[in-house]
């Protein structure tokens, strides 16, 4: 344990970041889950209108700093995939 009060401030604060970041991650997992579970469906509307939220989330992801730049265009990108070839 930290002794310095700035040290000590320094834990509670990446406390407080990493549950957040924590939050965005398992969100834009979810929605991605939920993207998936729609093709496996093979409900069309669904998993356009699904694909939508977690390309909006992945972004959300990225601009926080939680996934870098590279990372998000990979999941958008294998996301898209998934919907034509479901076509």
């Amino acid at each position: 344990m930290p002794n310095i009060k700035s040290a000590i401030k320094r834990v509670s604060v990446i406390e407080k970041k990493t549950l957040q970041n924590n939050m965005i991650k398992s969100g834009y997992k979810s929605t991605v889950k939920k993207f998936e579970a729609s093709v496996e469906a093979g409900n069309k509307e669904e998993a356009t209108a699904n694909l939508k939220e977690a390309v909006k989330k992945i972004d959300q992801a990225c601009s926080k700093g939680v996934i870098k730049k590279n990372t998000a265009s990979r999941k958008k990108s294998n996301l898209a995939k998934k919907l034509n070839e479901m076509k």
